[in-house]
């Protein structure tokens, strides 16, 4: 059989992901053949991408001609899961079953540790479910991608500068974080200002006692003493 354009055998072969648009990618025009079957009309038979207008936005191009592969992050955790499968698409006739691997490296770690690096072509797409990166690249370097795909003869291709692997991950940039940190200062002195007010006002207090006592005390002491003498005359 022939080999596929690029937009056709992808667009037949992997559904189009719903977040990710291409302006230039247009579906393959679909026909009836001799037999009666549904096919890619002739206009589509063509060996491989006429340019890299072609390719849609969600694959990259390799050194080698007959492969694509899925974007993968700028920069990533190690032993993280992608946010979706690396993929590997095949342009040429490849057979079902092949066994395809992917190796990483650059000047630092010639070799480094993958996890679930290995799958098999399946309608011309090797999918790596679950795919880490567990061995990092380097402080501003990133991975070199080996793909391998074990054809008669093997094939061979490679995705330049494909990814950044670190302990940590992509980081918020230095000036976000120092707006951010200098927002919340702000406002714990705004707040530490507000409680002093709101103190002051409480303790204002006028406090008036007025306290009467009145005491009368009335003594009166009252002695009478009636003496009667009495004296007879005689004649």
């Amino acid at each position: 059989t022939s080999p596929l354009s690029v937009s056709s055998l992808i667009m037949l072969l992997i559904p189009p992901d719903p977040q990710i648009t291409s302006r230039r990618f247009s579906p393959p025009l679909l026909g009836k053949t001799r037999d009666g079957t549904v096919g890619v009309t002739a206009q589509h038979e063509e060996s491989g991408p006429q340019s890299t207008e072609d390719i849609p936005a969600e694959f990259r191009p390799t050194d080698s001609p007959n492969f694509l592969v899925s974007s993968l992050p700028a920069h990533w955790r190690c032993n993280k899961t992608l946010p979706r499968a690396f993929t590997v698409v095949a342009l040429g006739d490849v057979s079902d079953g092949v066994l395809v691997t992917v190796m990483a490296g650059n000047e630092e770690n010639c070799s480094a540790e993958l996890r679930n690096a290995t799958t098999l072509m399946t309608s011309h797409t090797a999918r790596f479910n679950d795919l880490r990166f567990v061995g990092r690249s380097g402080r501003g370097k990133s991975f070199n991608l080996t793909i391998t795909v074990f054809t008669s003869p093997p094939q061979v291709a490679t995705y330049h500068r494909a990814i950044k692997v670190t302990v940590d991950g992509p980081r918020e940039p230095r000036r976000e974080y120092k707006h951010t940190h200098t927002h919340a200062r702000t406002h714990a002195r705004t707040h530490a200002h507000t409680h002093t007010h709101t103190h002051t006002h409480t303790h204002t207090h006028t406090h008036t006692h007025t306290h009467t006592h009145t005491h009368t005390h009335t003594h009166t002491h009252t002695h009478t003493q009636t003496q009667v003498f009495e004296q007879g005359h005689s004649d």
